[in-house]
């Protein structure tokens, strides 16, 4: 079977690591990754990431899904939290 796994946002890159490794072992025909945001300067481990929608930088993003402390969570849109 073809697996696609989707993610808000890949960071460390060490939850899809491990779930990579793990769905791997089960041997589907095929093994990806999409991924609405990538935060590539917090990465610790490398992934491959076959669908994008979008790079950020090392920011705290909000919004789409996205919260902070259950706020915002709501909003339409992707936006940087202001420093506080």
């Amino acid at each position: 079977k073809d697996v696609l796994l989707v993610e808000d946002i890949v960071d460390t890159g060490l939850t899809m690591r491990y779930l990579l490794d793990n769905l791997s072992t089960r041997r589907p025909r095929r093994l990806q990754v999409c991924s609405l945001l990538d935060k590539p300067a917090r990465r610790r481990v490398e992934v491959p990431i076959d669908f994008l929608g979008f790079t950020v930088p090392d920011v705290f993003v909000v919004g789409y899904g996205l919260d902070y402390r259950g706020l915002y969570r709501n909003l339409d849109f992707i936006g940087k939290l202001r420093d506080a």
